[in-house]
């Protein structure tokens, strides 16, 4: 041997060769597991199996967000399975996926042979959460188009409503339902590090595979308490939300930063202890018993108990997110925007400049108009103009159920809007647009002054007293009384008229007499 041969150092192994060892190897472990395979056939087939669900009744999830617009437009349903796995379907992915990678070594004693493989903790704890994460972002990637195919076989791909009353044609509603389920991908996988987290402190698979889920039913329980916005923006449930401001108008993207930010940080926590409980424990001595006793478990749920209260506590700390500035403000916009719609769908003429007149106040019935809730009422009146000195006025009054995040539903009488479907101006049955409005704002925005006028209107900033209330009650029922009927009439011969026609024989001309 020359003395260069001899000279030469010996090649490097690469630092992350073991981590990629492991990965590869969990990554068919996981592959393998039936569980594993039965969740990728539900993210699958699931959207397919509710478009097709969809398609074959009438009644609307008018409930969900964007939910009664999924006969209109593929991309609602889309958007609809996002808001589905926001709640409780990335949570429950979450915990099958990495609530039993970490503990099953505990349960089947196999954390000496593991790392007896010329593999040290750090190796083998990176490469198992790559596997998770790799895979998470499939299950993601599998659910968002599946659930696109299935609003585009069911219902195509026609244009949707957004969140601020706005068109959205189809190329853009695309990208934007590609991003808005990108979005998701962050709070996914803080779910993910929290199972891993559970998995590892607890040795316990059913910990490590619930436990993700009732965190998240908890957090949901945390969104409705107090009316501040710091415990609410670090929740992970919330940055679920964070893709409502892609379809608003303007779009605002701060909750995007913010919850984006938020679930960082909760990987990074949740990884962090993780690694330590890994790192600091003695897998040389004998496995762990069975019977382990009841004084770790109760422990674990005292602390769990006072976190909640605490939060809980917490929830008034910060500016107050649902103002009733801010819910005027959008609600007004919203709702002209949608009368707008409905114009040009009667087949009216319509301005693209063209804005409606109106005025609109907001309050709670049983607190102080302030914070989210199923309480809300507001009043929208319209101002048209005529000869004489005021305007006239007409006024209706929606019910709304507001959100922590900042997105509402609103609920008008069928007596003013009529009822859910319309006929177009080609004849043609569709939504709406002003039966059920759905809103979002930005809640770390400015909040924007009441509009006032020259004339001396403006919209009403101040809770109506108990006796105000009465009259507007009494004065909406007489209104409802004399307009209900006739419009409800109207209604019913439109749509006797259209049976008629679609059930009458076409008449057919007569042949000209040959001469």
């Amino acid at each position: 041997m020359s003395a260069h041969a001899a000279a030469a150092p010996a090649p490097r192994v690469r630092a992350t060769s073991g981590v990629l060892d492991v990965y590869r190897a969990e990554r068919r472990k996981l592959g393998a597991q039936v569980a594993i395979r039965v969740l990728a056939v539900v993210c699958a087939l699931a959207p397919f199996a509710f478009g097709a669900v969809l398609a074959l009744q009438s009644s609307l999830p008018a409930d969900t967000l964007l939910g009664v617009w999924v006969h209109s437009s593929g991309y609602a349903v889309s958007l609809v399975v996002l808001g589905f796995c926001g709640y409780l379907g990335f949570p429950v992915v979450a915990g099958i996926l990495a609530g039993d990678v970490f503990s099953s070594e505990d349960r089947y004693a196999t954390w000496k042979s593991v790392l007896t493989r010329s593999r040290s903790r750090g190796e083998v704890f990176a490469g198992k959460c790559l596997a998770i994460f790799v895979l998470a972002c499939g299950l993601l990637a599998l659910t968002a188009v599946s659930s696109l195919l299935a609003g585009l076989v069911f219902t195509g791909d026609q244009a949707t409503i957004g969140l601020a009353g706005n068109l959205v044609p189809a190329g853009e509603a695309l990208w934007l339902l590609a991003l808005s389920w990108l979005l998701s991908l962050p709070p996914l996988l803080a779910f993910a590090a929290l199972a891993v987290l559970l998995s590892t402190a607890s040795r316990s698979g059913i910990v490590g595979v619930v436990g993700p889920l009732l965190v998240a039913l908890v957090m949901e329980l945390l969104a409705l308490v107090g009316n501040g916005s710091w415990m609410h923006a670090l929740l992970i449930t919330t940055a679920f939300t964070d893709w409502h401001g892609l379809l608003a108008t303007p779009r605002f993207y701060a909750p995007v930063l913010i919850g984006t930010a938020a679930s960082l940080a909760w990987i990074a926590v949740c990884l962090g202890g993780a690694w330590l409980i890994v790192r600091r424990r003695d897998f040389a001595g004998p496995p762990m018993g069975r019977g382990a006793g009841w004084v770790r478990p109760a422990r674990a749920v005292a602390a769990a108990a006072v976190a909640i209260v605490l939060l809980g506590l917490a929830g008034g700390l910060g500016p107050a997110a649902i103002t009733r500035a801010r819910l005027q403000a959008s609600v007004a916009a919203v709702f002209g925007r949608l009368t707008l719609l409905q114009q040009r769908e009667l087949g009216r003429y319509v301005s693209s400049h063209a804005k409606l007149d109106q005025l609109t106040g907001c309050y709670r019935h049983a607190a102080r108009s302030v914070g989210p809730g199923d309480d809300w009422s507001c009043t929208i009146t319209v101002l048209t103009s005529t000869t004489a000195a005021e305007p006239l006025q007409t006024s209706v009054t929606y019910e709304l159920s507001v959100k922590s995040e900042g997105c509402y539903k609103a609920d008008a009488p069928p007596s003013f809007v009529g009822s859910q479907t319309m006929t177009d101006a080609r004849g043609h049955s569709v939504l709406n647009p002003l039966f059920v409005i759905y809103g979002c704002f930005d809640t770390t925005s400015v909040a924007p002054r009441p509009r006032s006028r020259g004339r001396g209107h403006g919209a009403p900033t101040a809770k109506p007293s108990p006796a105000q209330r009465a009259r507007e009650r009494h004065a909406l029922h007489q209104a409802e009384q004399q307009a209900g009927p006739k419009v409800m009439q109207e209604i019913h011969e439109a749509e006797r008229e259209e049976r008629h026609n679609a059930e009458a024989p076409a008449e057919r001309a007569p042949e000209p007499s040959a001469r």
